[in-house]
């Protein structure tokens, strides 16, 4: 029998009452395995309003009272760390090892989260007038949403809702209705930690769900990571609606390599980096670009690498990269590299016809490289999302640099060199917000803040580190004038002497 994922809203689970369910399916078998239900209008206003009623008593609460919930949140996470990474698996697919990569980033957004009492400390400046003084406070919002994608399912929520709750919001998750048993894992436990009922609801849903949430009067604010086009909907939509919003976008990263470079640490970096989680990532890189005559080795040890890559079920330990998430998205992967040659790239690796013994009716896709890829191409415009990397030859560093700049795209970056002169010049002129030097995945720690430029953030607000706080709060300035105690009036008698 098929299982049912239903709504977690008011600390509970709530059975589905729209009549709409959709399929999710284990990636490495192709076999629907659950069925999730789909919200309707009315169940995004019940979510809302068991937000709403918990923010009267949770916008008001102690930091202490926030942060003793967390601490145990975090110590329930961590013994639950391999459940939380067997659901990523059984639904998304991606090997046992990255599912708890996963995990361990998602928790350090919760540690941050547990140290919010530091954060949230306010600002004092005395007597900028004659007994005048002015404070500045940072203070919760209200009900804020969060709408998240299938590639991360742990991870990308775990980015959001625990600063918001740590702030003071509380919390709506739409997850990805593709892979959705993980975020109700992560209520679960945060309810088992003490959080109360209705600070963080998980609700399940598509399209309905989101323009629910976009358009509903009660909620302050909405978090968004996913594609390029719904990010900029997202953003549209909710400002329209007043709502202060971040919402991150795709991206098509590029990793420079210069001729001093060492190759065997690059290649190395672009076979993890490309294929690792089957490429279904934001950070990937997906565009190699060789500087001058070390193209052709280059390709030669990435291929060498990515040959040896054993492709199988996410749950089998020998695994190294699992399936692609539905068969529709395989197929689109597919295309971007069955195409690559009639628009003048080198099909240097083709994995679309791969398969796996004894899981024939998996979403199976091997792990595909293509070399001398122009920048007008298919395969190099778009966001492909999944193990295809393309390599672009050009002859100095500024023709390199001028490439990577006019993409439209500005998640994250990389170059590869030992020079730190010329590391520096990059990190400078590349118009990018994350940028490694040497690092091919320049995802930054929970302290510092995540996002991108250009067509790869849309909002003012990155995600997580000090950018989370200030996104998940507003400022507010009090100007203080008091009268000195010697003055007061006469026959009230407070202690001090009078000064005249």
């Amino acid at each position: 029998m098929t299982k049912t994922v239903n709504h977690w809203i008011g600390g509970k689970t709530v059975e589905g009452t729209s009549g709409q369910y959709g399929p999710v399916t284990d990636p490495a078998t192709g076999q629907v395995t659950t069925q999730v239900a789909l919200a309707s209008v009315e169940e995004v206003d019940a979510a809302v309003a068991a937000a709403k009623a918990a923010y009267a008593t949770w916008g008001t609460s102690s930091l202490a009272q926030r942060t003793a919930v967390l601490f145990r949140y975090r110590a329930l996470l961590d013994a639950h760390r391999d459940d939380i990474a067997a659901l990523i698996t059984a639904e998304h697919g991606k090997v046992h090892s990255d599912a708890l990569g996963e995990v361990a980033r998602g928790l350090e957004i919760v540690e941050l989260a547990c140290g919010i009492t530091t954060q949230l400390k306010g600002e004092l400046s005395t007597q900028v007038s004659n007994r005048v003084d002015v404070s500045s406070i940072r203070q919760s919002l209200g009900v804020v949403a969060g709408i998240t994608p299938f590639n991360f399912p742990a991870m990308v929520p775990m980015w959001m809702f625990p600063l918001a709750i740590a702030c003071g919001n509380t919390f709506v998750l739409k997850p990805s209705e593709k892979d959705p048993s993980a975020a109700n894992l992560l209520a679960e436990l945060a309810a088992e930690a003490g959080l109360p009922d209705g600070v963080l609801n998980v609700l399940h849903g598509d399209k309905v769900a989101v323009d629910g949430l976009l358009n509903h009067p009660d909620v302050a604010a909405v978090s968004f990571v996913g594609s390029t086009p719904i990010a900029r909907y997202i953003h549209a939509t909710a400002s329209a609606n007043g709502k202060r919003v971040q919402a991150l976008g795709g991206a098509k990263n590029h990793m420079l390599v210069l001729p001093d470079a060492d190759l065997d640490a690059a290649a190395d970096a672009a076979v993890s980096a490309a294929y690792g989680s089957a490429g279904e990532r934001c950070m990937a890189i997906s565009a190699v670009v060789a500087v001058g005559a070390i193209g052709d080795e280059l390709v030669a040890k990435i291929r060498e690498r990515a040959e040896k890559i054993k492709i199988g079920p996410g749950n089998d330990p020998t695994s190294e990269m699992g399936p692609l998430i539905t068969a529709a998205h395989r197929d689109k992967v597919a295309s971007y590299v069955t195409g690559a040659a009639a628009q003048g790239a080198e099909v240097v690796l083709d994995g679309t016809g791969h398969t796996v013994e004894g899981f024939e009716d998996g979403h199976w896709i091997g792990l595909s490289l293509l070399d001398k890829v122009s920048t007008d191409s298919d395969a190099y415009k778009d966001e492909i999302f999944g193990p295809v990397l393309c390599v672009l030859r050009v002859d100095t560093y500024e023709d390199g640099v001028a490439l990577m700049n006019a993409s439209p795209f500005g998640n994250g970056t990389a170059i590869f060199t030992r020079d730190g002169g010329a590391a520096r010049r990059f990190q400078l002129e590349i118009q990018a917000g994350m940028v490694g030097v040497n690092v091919p995945i320049p995802v930054p720690v929970g302290y510092h803040s995540f996002g991108g430029w250009k067509d790869s953030l849309f909002g003012d607000h990155h995600i997580y580190g000090n950018d989370g706080v200030h996104f998940y709060t507003r400022g507010k300035v009090t100007t203080t004038r008091w009268p000195d105690p010697a003055d007061a009036p006469a026959g009230v008698d407070l202690g001090f002497p009078r000064n005249h």
